[in-house]
């Protein structure tokens, strides 16, 4: 077995000692405009600061040289390896959660950082509206898709988002209207213009925020209480049995059939998934249950209920449209996966509605043979990569001295893969 070694000890070497020292570089988490308390020293010695503009203007020392940190990072860098004499660099927070330490790291090597933290802004988010996080999910949008972000919010009951310039609190806000979550936005933390602003998402939406802030979204009935399972894990069992969800006459995805599908979907924590055709909704609950948002698609009134019943019961969100397909899925946010089921008549136009928005996979299940070989053309035509499986299972049934085998209807299974 390979891995990295860690040091449970590590001495430092005195701050201004000779050899070593001098290529050792400090990164000093800074809240409310200071850095930790110890760590004064060590910018007050240094020759070279790398740090935000403000950072710089606020805390660089008389005489050190500046480098200001900006998107690309290689320059800042180059220069702290270079550097003879102490370097410093300046980052808000924990530099060490979502911060620059990774990349410092990876480029001069751990054993050269001095590590300084202050407070992150999350810990001081959560501190502000005095609700424990450590059960919250942390996502970032900082140089990232910010849709993992705001899918990690439908789903989950605590989730603490690190905002991008690209998408500020209304981005989130606009995603969540109806869902009944509460947004609190936390701004400039640590500044002496810190402000806190709470409200549902609809007040959200249209309001400016300055920058850099934090947005917490919470369930209100889970917000100061520890979420079902902790700690976090996958569930202890997927492709439920049938029998778990309620619906009408057998018209509910196999287990056999729905461990095949979510295989091929692969949902998890950041996904959003459509269950087009929903009708019970044991693929989007499945999905759900594995940490994805999940939207269903239900023309049937009384089947979309039933599918609304199932999430409850199985306590994990999903939300219900009623209207019939490829219609209801233009104002949908777009998906990272997409199950459709039934194969009704028009499955075309539903599969020329799906495949192009979704980013991973689609998966369709038919009962109807000659159905597959236009459906896997649909998804080809479309970029995807595509295969088709023949499921048959056989389920063991008590019979007068021993089992029979009682056979479920074949299935054939077409997906395809956004390569």
């Amino acid at each position: 077995m390979t891995g990295v070694a860690l040091n449970s000890r590590r001495e430092r070497p005195a701050a201004g000692a000779a050899g070593s020292a001098a290529a050792r570089v400090a990164i000093l988490g800074v809240h409310a405009g200071r850095v930790p308390p110890g760590a004064e020293g060590l910018l007050a010695r240094a020759t070279l600061v790398a740090g935000g503009r403000e950072q710089l203007d606020a805390l660089a020392p008389p005489g050190a040289e500046r480098v200001a940190l900006a998107a690309d990072l290689g320059p800042a860098i180059d220069a702290l390896d270079a550097a003879s004499g102490g370097a410093c660099v300046l980052a808000s927070g924990d530099p060490g959660f979502f911060g620059i330490v990774r990349r410092l790291a990876e480029r001069l090597g751990r054993e050269r950082l001095d590590v300084r933290p202050a407070p992150s802004s999350v810990a001081v988010a959560f501190a502000r509206l005095g609700v424990p996080w450590d059960d919250a999910i942390v996502v970032s949008a900082h140089g990232r898709a910010p849709e993992a972000a705001l899918h990690a919010a439908l789903r989950h009951p605590k989730v603490a988002i690190l905002t991008g310039p690209d998408t500020p609190p209304t981005f989130y806000a606009r995603g969540l209207v109806g869902t009944g979550r509460v947004m609190a936005v936390a701004e400039r933390l640590g500044a002496a213009e810190e402000r806190v602003v709470c409200g549902a998402p609809e007040e959200m939406a249209d309001r400016a925020f300055a920058e850099p802030n934090v947005v917490i979204v919470l369930d209100p009935d889970s917000a100061g209480a520890r979420t079902a399972t902790w700690p976090p894990r996958t569930p202890r069992a997927w492709a439920l049995p049938d029998e778990r969800f309620e619906h009408r006459a057998g018209m509910v995805t196999k287990r056999e059939v729905r461990a095949m599908v979510l295989s091929r979907m692969g949902p998890g924590v950041g996904d959003l998934v459509w269950d087009v055709g929903a009708h019970s909704g044991s693929v989007a609950i499945e999905c759900a249950r594995l940490g994805a948002a999940a939207i269903g698609v239900e023309r049937d009134l009384e089947a979309a209920q039933m599918c609304v019943r199932n999430a409850a019961a199985h306590d994990v969100p999903v939300r219900v449209v009623v209207g019939e397909a490829p219609a209801a899925l233009a104002d949908l946010p777009d998906p990272d996966a997409a199950f459709v089921g039934g194969g009704g008549t028009d499955l075309d136009a539903i599969l020329d509605a799906t495949a192009p928005r979704t980013r991973r996979a689609v998966v369709v299940t038919l009962a109807v043979v000659e159905r597959a070989g236009p459906a896997m053309e649909r998804l080809a035509a479309h970029g995807l990569e595509v295969d088709a499986t023949m499921l048959q299972a056989s389920r063991l049934k008590p019979l007068a001295g021993g089992h029979r085998l009682a056979a479920e209807n074949p299935v054939i299974v077409v997906s395809g893969v956004r390569p």
